[in-house]
């Protein structure tokens, strides 16, 4: 009897350990299932992680000097790799960077072209009168057959920039008159400073008046003349000097082929353009106003003092 329920007792406990391990086993196996369907959550935040930080990262250029090309940014760590798919995006980059490299044949004037003087901009200033004589002056054009002329002062004639510019001149009265700029004021004349020739300050007032209030601003005019070209008095294949007369627009450059392609030439205060080795002298001239077009002038031969006409002229604004 005794050894009855001892036996009795020892099968109970045998069946609690069986059921623990069961329910042991059982709750291992949740768990399992548990980590398994979490992990690809995990795998899933992991990636837009992985995406955020990529979609954040950029690159900020320094600003360039004048003159200067932009920097070439540097891939970070964390951008990603072109694949071979991403080669069609460059080429199409760079077939536009090509059709935008073409220079049109009229384009809008960047400030370097304009200088002190701007187009669409109005003035504020002084007009003072002069004796003009023949029309000669600075920029070395030589007589005028048209007195309407004009005297930039020093500081807005900017080393003959100013020169062979239409100006239309207008006083506090309402009477206005365009001259052409043949000449240079120099000090006391201020900045805004006009010194008209006898005959177009009397279109705004009596001459005796001698000084009055003015506005002013470049001017575009219709014209029927065409551009001419002159070398300068000793211009040699080994030295030379040019200038261009009648252009409609202020002159902004003046190029001249070489072997090596265009070589922009020095502008001096008497209005020519010099090339003092010699490059250039006899070929091909390109000139530039201050709106960006572009005129190539051939077959003007090196002829000093000689005004040898072109069939070219920049465009009316």
């Amino acid at each position: 009897m005794q050894e009855t329920r001892q036996a009795a007792r020892q099968r109970r406990r045998r069946h609690r350990l069986l059921v623990g391990a069961t329910a042991g086993l059982v709750v291992t196996g949740l768990l399992v299932c548990l980590v398994m369907t979490r992990q690809p959550d995990r795998d899933e935040d992991a990636g837009r992680a992985a995406a955020t930080a990529v979609a954040d990262s950029h690159e900020t250029l320094p600003p360039a000097s004048p003159g200067q090309k932009p920097a070439t940014p540097t891939p970070s760590p964390s951008s990603p790799t072109p694949s071979a798919g991403a080669a069609k995006p460059k080429a199409a980059a760079t077939t536009s960077a090509a059709r935008s490299s073409a220079t049109p044949r009229t384009a809008p004037a960047p400030t370097s072209l304009a200088g002190r003087i701007r187009p669409k901009v109005t003035y504020q200033g002084v007009a003072t009168v002069y004796k003009a004589g023949v029309g000669d002056g600075a920029c070395s054009y030589g007589p005028s057959s048209d007195m309407m002329i004009a005297a930039m002062n020093t500081t807005d004639y900017e080393t003959s920039r100013a020169c062979g510019a239409y100006v239309l001149v207008r006083a506090a009265n309402g009477a206005s008159v365009t001259v052409r700029i043949t000449n240079e004021c120099p000090l006391p004349c201020a900045p805004g400073q006009l010194d008209l020739s006898e005959q177009a300050f009397a279109e705004l007032a009596p001459t005796s008046t001698g000084r009055i209030a003015i506005t002013w601003r470049l001017l575009s005019p219709e014209t029927s003349g065409t551009i001419s070209i002159r070398y300068k008095n000793g211009s040699s294949p080994y030295w030379c000097g040019i200038q261009a007369i009648g252009h409609r627009n202020p002159l902004a450059q003046l190029e001249v082929r070489t072997g090596g392609g265009w070589h922009q030439l020095a502008r001096t205060g008497y209005n020519y353009f010099l090339s003092p080795d010699g490059r250039g002298c006899g070929g091909a001239i390109r000139l530039t106003d201050v709106y960006g077009e572009r005129l190539t002038i051939n077959g003007i031969a090196l002829r000093p003092e000689v005004v040898q006409p072109t069939r070219v002229q920049f465009a009316r604004h």
